[in-house]
């Protein structure tokens, strides 16, 4: 399949300028998309055009992976409410160092013909001239081109205007495309649809300085079914960075998604082919209970994203949270790993030395932590069975809690009912 037929039956393709597709079946193309570091880390929302550079790589063409960090200054204005902060230079440099090293994790880079190429705009903005930009640049393209695009009138009709800054913002960009294509054959710009202005402004100076021909293609902007955001949760952003967004709740994202979604997204975030997806999709639609599209697509994606290893740790903590699963995966986890794993359950420390001689078991549940608040609604759930430490079910009034009982040398998980969780630690 054609890098265009990729995009196309995945569902990810928005707008195409005449003749790209053409040029792309033709022969292998540079082509670049850009990534704002306004932060230290990608987030889910970024996916779609990392994906479309991984299509693009495997078609047999040159990806480039524009950072942004003269852009990033500024901050794009595109459907935006409001003018961002601007950061300085130390912090946007920061960020370009850790979104690099992200993609890297996604594409391929070297000195090969397809081999995927990194490049900062900050390199050829930092000693341009105010004078000579507005001069060299400004008049290439006019006002009255610029005050045309959805995304300025859109904010020169809101409360907040549009400040001079970020009105520059469409150029800066547009040169970016010229430099790239002048100096790095760059012929193709792609992005998210809310790009398209931002892209065909490039186009049109590329036209304008050198007589030269560009191409641009556009990705959907991804949606929930029910409309809602994409990427966003009650806690915030989904990021690829595991210190902001843990492998498991980034798992979570992805398992908890709709039937109607996840159909949609496991084409879109995955590189199954047509066939592997039908057949999930006929699986899942055959029992739904089991949830085989969003496990698929779960697993896909947390392996590209993060690894291996953090898919099964995360796929362990499901199945000791949701199901029967053991615990023996907590001792490979750090102490902030196993806290963020528990992360919303009461958590209670206890002093070793407490600990040490050993507790009975009604005092450790309704005294020494707050599992319960008495000993008689202790004693009457060990009665029924309800009371679990460390996955194994407790009846025995006369147990006595100690360090034997510590996971990893310092964890206790006691259960109340099926459901209810309590992450004990000693100090």
């Amino acid at each position: 399949m054609s890098f265009v037929e990729e995009l196309r039956w995945r569902g990810m393709l928005q707008d195409i300028m005449p003749g790209t597709e053409e040029l792309l079946n033709k022969e292998n193309v540079s082509g670049y998309i850009g990534f704002d570091p306004t932060g230290d880390s990608l987030h889910v929302g970024h996916l779609t055009q990392i994906m479309t550079l991984i299509h693009f790589q495997n078609a047999g063409h040159k990806p480039v992976a524009l950072v942004g960090g003269a852009t990033g200054m500024i901050g794009d204005p595109s459907f935006k409410s409001a003018e961002r902060n601007l950061l300085d230079e130390a912090t946007l440099q920061h960020n370009v160092a850790s979104l690099k090293s992200q993609l890297a994790k996604f594409l391929h880079f070297g000195d090969g013909e397809t081999d995927a190429k990194m490049v900062n705009n900050y390199d050829w903005f930092k000693d341009f001239k105010f004078l000579d930009f507005i001069r060299d640049v400004g008049k290439l393209i006019t006002v009255n081109y610029m005050m045309a695009k959805d995304s300025v009138k859109k904010r020169l009709e809101g409360d907040s205007g549009l400040s001079f800054t970020e009105f520059t913002y469409q150029l800066i960009q547009g040169y970016d495309f010229y430099y790239l294509w002048k100096h790095h054959d760059c012929k193709v710009q792609m992005g998210g649809s809310d790009q398209w202005g931002n892209i065909v402004t490039g186009s049109e100076m590329i036209r304008r300085q050198d007589q030269g021909t560009a191409y641009a293609i556009t990705t959907q902007l991804i949606k929930k079914a029910d409309g809602q955001k994409f990427g966003k949760t009650e806690s915030g952003a989904v990021w690829l960075d595991p210190k902001k967004t843990s492998p498991y709740k980034f798992y979570q994202f992805w398992l908890n998604t709709t039937d109607d979604d996840a159909k949609n997204w496991i084409k879109i975030f995955t590189l199954k082919t047509k066939e592997e997806i039908d057949a999930i999709i006929t699986e899942h639609d055959a029992a739904p209970h089991t949830r085989a599209v969003q496990k698929a697509l779960a697993r896909d994606i947390t392996i590209r994203t993060h690894s291996e290893r953090d898919y099964e740790t995360a796929l362990k903590t499901s199945e000791f949270l949701f199901g029967n699963g053991s615990l023996e995966f907590l001792t490979e986890l750090t102490h902030d790993s196993v806290l963020e794993v528990f992360d919303g359950v009461p958590q209670f420390e206890i002093d070793r030395g407490q600990l040490t001689p050993g507790i009975n078991i009604l005092d450790f549940l309704a005294v020494n932590t707050s599992v319960f608040p008495s000993k008689g609604e202790a004693r009457k759930m060990l009665q029924g069975g309800g009371v679990a430490i460390n996955k194994e079910k407790i009846n025995n009034m006369e147990l006595t809690i100690d360090t034997t009982h510590l996971i990893n040398d310092k964890y206790i998980v006691a259960q109340r009912g099926k459901k209810n969780y309590f992450l004990v630690f000693v100090k």
